[in-house]
């Protein structure tokens, strides 16, 4: 999941966890890393040249273990998927997965997608961003480390091409009306979701349910997707 912290002045897409390696994810390092991951870096990227072809592109934030990415870029091979997340488990998992199902349309950056956002990818070169389960930081005095602030949403809508989407889901209902309340004030974006809806969306067939989702939903928890669309 991906989480935020906001000290004074700086954004961070992230907080720092600890983790165990598997042996299966350190030897994806090895087969898959060279391929698939990419090295951060402070200057505008070329999204062609990174997966060797002209594509949508769309930008993933914090993947977790990646069992949804690797899901929905089976079912999308013509678009591609660039995935930021820190946690070297995470990025382990998700290169396994690459190899086990053979896609070829994701690359990984292990950098926070602040930076990857500030200094990688210049305005209108997305076609799409899924934040799935950010670290809904439950206490009242912890909300202002949540990812989803007017900030990070200025830098995505600035980053999406005109009629490019944003993709949020949450399960924790108070973030779910954060994240409304911040995207429906980004001047950049408009929602898909019409107010018979309460201004949430469907929820897209390509996003699975994930086993922590569908264990929460038999727990009687619910889920909310939030689907802006750039102007």
């Amino acid at each position: 999941m991906p989480d935020a912290v906001y000290p004074p002045r700086t954004i961070r897409s992230f907080v720092r966890r600890t983790g165990r390696t598997t042996a299966g994810q350190a030897k994806a390092f090895t087969d898959a890393g060279p391929k698939f991951l990419r090295p951060y870096a402070a200057a505008p990227v070329d999204l062609e040249a990174v997966f060797g072809r002209a594509a949508p592109t769309i930008l993933e934030i914090g993947f977790g273990m990646g069992e949804a990415t690797a899901h929905i870029a089976a079912l999308m091979p013509e678009k591609n998927f660039l995935c930021c997340e820190v946690h070297t488990p995470g990025v382990g998992a998700l290169l396994k997965r690459i190899g086990e199902q053979d896609l070829e349309n994701i690359r990984i950056l292990q950098h926070d997608a602040v930076e990857v956002l500030d200094h990688m990818l210049p305005p209108g070169s997305l076609d799409g961003v899924h934040i799935f389960f950010p670290d809904p930081w439950h206490k009242k005095k912890h909300n202002k480390r949540r990812l989803i602030q007017p900030p990070l949403i200025a830098k995505l809508a600035a980053r999406l091409k005109p009629g490019g989407y944003l993709h949020c889901a949450t399960d924790w209902q108070p973030y779910a009306e954060q994240i409304l309340e911040v995207l429906s004030a980004e001047p950049l974006l408009k929602n898909t979701a019409d107010d018979s809806q309460g201004g949430y969306a469907p929820k897209p067939a390509y996003r699975p349910l994930t086993k922590f989702e569908n264990r929460g939903i038999k727990l009687g928890h619910g889920v909310w997707d939030v689907v802006f669309e750039r102007v």
